[in-house]
């Protein structure tokens, strides 16, 4: 073999290398927000005219009015015969908001609300010590993320 095969069957190998290796697994290019979520049951929903929300964790507390939104969840409408699958989201009756922390750790933490009725009548104040969970959901490669989100219904706050 002259040298020109002994190249070409060189280049081939090193071309042939990278196969023999796993690539990385890409990660979504998904900011995480640190705060606290919180959801009103559809049912206690129509109960609430204004929310807010406190939250302390390692001695650092932040408290906001919460900006609520219109809860919903995804439809199935099926898949055509070539695959193309597609779904549409409907009001579910819930109300969503969400606090901003400085930073989130899998400390305890502290949530409180308070809030109005439609009417303007005090609501009960319902407070929570829980634990915000740890997860890797886009796998270990691509980090840890830490979550804190709360239920509120008539029966008061629950971690969700």
């Amino acid at each position: 073999m002259g040298k020109i095969g002994v190249a070409l069957t060189l280049a081939g190998t090193a071309a042939l290398l990278p196969g023999c290796y796993p690539e990385a697994a890409a990660c979504p290019a998904i900011g995480h927000i640190a705060g606290v979520s919180l959801s009103v049951a559809a049912s206690y929903a129509d109960q609430v005219g204004t929310l807010r929300l406190k939250a302390c964790q390692d001695g650092t507390c932040t408290e906001k009015d919460l900006d609520l939104h219109p809860g919903a969840v995804a439809v199935d409408q099926g898949c055509t015969p070539d695959g193309v699958c597609s779904a549409t989201s409907s009001p579910d009756g819930t109300l969503l908001g969400s606090i901003e922390l400085p930073t989130l750790s899998e400390s305890p933490l502290e949530a409180t609300v308070s809030g109005t009725s439609p009417s303007g009548t005090a609501l009960p104040t319902r407070t929570l010590t829980f634990t915000p969970r740890g997860d890797y959901p886009y796998g270990e490669q691509c980090g840890r993320v830490i979550s804190a989100a709360v239920s509120l219904d008539e029966d008061g706050l629950s971690q969700t």
